[in-house]
């Protein structure tokens, strides 16, 4: 979830998918503050949904009826990030309008083609299979805001990279998911359209409008947006874990090995992609986390309500791993270049 703050606020805000850095210059000597602020969310947040979804494993009677709620809790997520969003995020795009739109074709091709092809090696079951798939076809996820941050990344890019695949959610995530799913599961398309309308774009506008209207008085409760996100995500886990518990005993190491494959893959051919469009590193960096990073949480609803709650748990899975490992890899480039810039 974005921010309009600079980088000595003293908090972190979160999305659908972990935390994410208030906004602001991601240079190597950043404000102390903000790296703190920084890696107490990459920390915590996945500790918080491990957590819940741990719950769920042991306790899925408590959570097997709510199901239903999963898109409500979605949408929820999604209103705090348009709360944290600014007219500055889209001004982003403007200003380097072939560099995101360089970032959104790496995004949209590479990992939905990189989970119909994990799908494809690991020979996962129909369900599993269309979940990763699913998850490859999912927006960016903006908890690679914080990590490029602390790769020392070009924060701007990965913004506008994470805010346009957001919009454009609603046109490319369920033809994408009918054309390599397809195979595996039934997809209704235009009734995942309308899911994505509802549960995500709907309410970051609202909440946009929200913030440009009432601005003053929102700016008094976004310091609150990080938790009450991540406690709706650790919620969404816990449901998703539950609907499936006793899958999940016998799938646990194969959705795990489908997931870093994944992930891992995207991170990589992210990077590969920004250095042969010769942007530098910076850049280089934020199209890792752009490209290797989704909406784990909007998969996970849509699955849930389109699929079964099998197919859901690579995207619970998703959620914890791709925060633990955007945080490894952002504290290796980090180390490995501190001083450069370009």
């Amino acid at each position: 979830m974005r921010s309009s703050e600079t980088p000595t606020s003293s908090g972190a805000p979160t999305d659908a998918d972990g935390p994410a850095p208030t906004r602001g210059p991601a240079n190597a000597g950043g404000p102390a503050p903000a790296d703190r602020a920084a890696r107490r969310a990459v920390t915590v947040f996945p500790v918080l949904v491990l957590a819940a979804g741990l719950v769920g494993l042991l306790f899925p009677d408590t959570f097997s009826g709510y199901g239903t709620d999963v898109p409500y809790l979605l949408g929820l997520v999604m209103f705090c990030m348009g709360l944290t969003m600014s007219l500055d995020d889209f001004k982003g795009v403007a200003r380097r309008p072939w560099v995101v739109l360089l970032g959104l074709v790496a995004h949209y091709v590479i990992m939905p083609g990189l989970g119909w092809l994990v799908a494809h090696l690991l020979h996962l079951s129909p369900a599993l299979a269309a979940g990763v798939i699913l998850v490859g076809c999912a927006p960016s996820g903006t908890a690679s805001n914080v990590v490029t941050y602390l790769a020392r990344g070009d924060v701007a890019l990965s913004v506008s990279v994470a805010t346009v695949s957001t919009v454009l959610a609603p046109l490319l995530t369920p033809p994408l998911t009918l054309l390599l799913a397809g195979q595996y599961l039934p997809v209704d398309a235009g009734s995942m359209v309308t899911d994505i309308l509802k549960t995500v774009l709907l309410p970051v506008i609202a909440g946009l409008v929200v913030r440009l209207v009432a601005g003053r008085y929102v700016g008094r409760v976004l310091g609150a947006m990080p938790w009450l996100s991540s406690l709706a995500i650790a919620a969404i886990v816990a449901v998703v874990v539950a609907g499936s518990a006793h899958a999940l005993k016998s799938a646990a190491l194969t959705v795990l090995l489908a997931v870093v494959i994944h992930n891992g893959c995207g991170l990589a051919l992210g990077y590969g992609c920004g250095r042969l469009a010769r942007l530098g590193r910076p850049a280089s960096r934020a199209m890792a986390f752009e490209v290797g990073m989704q909406n784990s949480g909007l998969a996970a609803s849509l699955a849930t309500a389109h699929f079964s709650p099998l197919a859901a748990l690579p995207a619970a899975v998703f959620s914890v791993w791709h925060n633990i490992s955007g945080a490894v890899v952002a504290a290796w480039m980090a180390r490995r270049t501190p001083a450069d810039r370009g």
